[in-house]
């Protein structure tokens, strides 16, 4: 289970978290949706440890990974919107440098695990600077989950990509949310939407929960 509470930033005199607040249980998929420049990118960073947040808790199975961040590499995977490859490695080099210290096997997991699952194995010896999008895309959550990790945090994933790709990284958070696993995305995409089970949209700096069968028209006029 997680539990994020009061979490706050502002940039200079702009708040643009205002005490957000939500918890999510094992097998659950929660988009957080908004219009550009809301703040879903900062509330994402702020729970990956990439950003310091104004204040907040933020617990992982009743651990509070803000005051103890060593522990966020085995609890939280993030894949976020740029590109976190270096360029000049191949696929599998780019990979080895995740495994190398997690329980799962690198190689196996290219044959018959998670990495087979996004179809790295395809292209694994190739320089990632000759990847297209998706496929950059899809080692990018090869890498994010190379600890196993229980809470996905993954922002806008399939944005700009293919159907092939998107449905590859659609397959994977199915099997996730299989396993008992908590995804966090920021998304507009219906496919995605379809496989969250909770929709929170974010407006003026505030979280509200609404109707995740929203589509449309109807999910616009939320945002």
């Amino acid at each position: 289970m997680i539990e994020v509470k009061n979490i706050k930033k502002s940039y200079g005199k702009k708040q643009v978290l205002k005490d957000i607040t939500f918890s999510a249980s094992k097998g659950e998929c929660i988009a957080i949706a908004g219009l550009n420049g809301c703040g879903k990118s900062t509330l994402l960073s702020i729970l990956s440890g990439t950003l310091k947040s104004d204040g907040g808790e933020f617990f992982v199975n009743g651990v509070n990974i803000m005051k103890a961040p060593a522990k966020r590499k085995g609890l939280i995977g993030y894949v976020p919107q740029e590109n976190p490859l270096i360029a000049e490695l191949s696929v599998r080099d780019n990979l080895k440098l995740w495994y190398c210290d997690s329980r799962l096997d690198m190689d196996d997991e290219l044959e018959n695990g998670v990495l087979h699952m996004l179809g790295i194995h395809e292209f694994a010896d190739m320089p990632v600077n000759k990847l297209s999008g998706g496929m950059k895309k899809r080692v990018s959550i090869g890498c994010a989950v190379s600890y196993d990790p229980p809470v996905l945090i993954l922002d806008e994933p399939s944005a700009a990509l293919d159907l092939a790709c998107k449905e590859n990284i659609a397959e994977y958070l199915q099997a996730h949310k299989s396993r008992e696993g908590i995804i966090l995305i920021t998304t507009h995409d219906e496919a995605e939407l379809r496989i969250c089970n909770r929709l929170l949209v974010m407006k003026n700096g505030e979280l509200k929960e609404e109707d995740v069968s929203l589509k449309g028209r109807e999910l616009l006029s939320k945002l």
